[in-house]
């Protein structure tokens, strides 16, 4: 399993040959717009945790340009299913078993609508089960309770987490998240984009190495294997 880090909260994951890609917000990103060319991304699918533009910005020209379905809760699902595309809608607790493995798709705190003021049903994150790997991918979300039920089921190798803090959990947060969900290998996501959500590199990786954590905090088009 590689994944891939696009600045803010934009991952590609290849896993067996098939390219996920989860909410893409790439040609509005200054940190990463000239850096990455959306036509030439690879996506079989593309996972989209909620509504907000800064996660479903490119989702409709990437579908369209790779034919990828695009999973979601029904309510986003059914927003781009009436554009013409190819969708696979789902919603809280729900598994699926893709080509690539299994997905479930887990609560998220936060707040989720399109920028044209559709509704963008309830957010969520995502448990991915593949290649012998499994990962979460929170999504925009404040620090939750139901985190801990993620780890009766799944045994996580890496957790993806928000970090910027005043639109999500900040980092003392996701310390307490990776806690829940028993997995010391963390993936920060959602930081520095805006002046709102900026954050220290330095002083998070401390603190979560202070709690026996490992927090990655990847350059735009790093990636890792699992």
């Amino acid at each position: 399993m590689k994944i891939t880090h696009y600045a803010h909260s934009t991952f590609s994951i290849e896993i067996n040959g098939i390219h996920i890609l989860v909410d893409p917000f790439i040609s509005g990103n200054e940190a990463v717009k000239d850096k990455v060319d959306i036509n030439e991304l690879k996506a079989d699918y593309i996972l989209v945790t909620h509504a907000h533009q800064d996660h479903t910005l490119d989702v409709e020209a990437i579908a369209k340009n790779t034919g990828a379905v695009i999973v979601s809760n029904f309510e986003i699902a059914t927003y781009y299913e009436n554009k013409g595309l190819e969708v696979h809608p789902m919603n809280h607790g729900g598994n699926w078993s893709f080509e690539f493995g299994n997905v479930k798709y887990v609560n998220a705190i936060h707040t989720s609508s399109f920028p044209d003021g559709s509704y963008g049903g309830q957010p969520g994150g995502f448990v991915i089960e593949g290649e012998h790997k499994n990962i979460y991918i929170a999504g925009d979300t404040a620090l939750t309770m139901d985190m801990k039920l993620i780890p009766l089921h799944t045994k996580l190798d890496l957790a993806i987490l928000p970090i910027g803090d005043n639109f999500t959990m900040g980092v003392e947060d996701a310390i307490i998240a990776s806690d829940f969900v028993e997995c010391d290998k963390v993936l920060g996501c959602h930081y520095d984009t805006f002046g709102y959500i900026e954050i220290d590199h330095e002083e998070a990786k401390r603190k979560f190495y202070e709690k026996g954590k490992d927090l990655m905090l990847l350059e735009v088009g790093e990636s890792i294997e699992l």
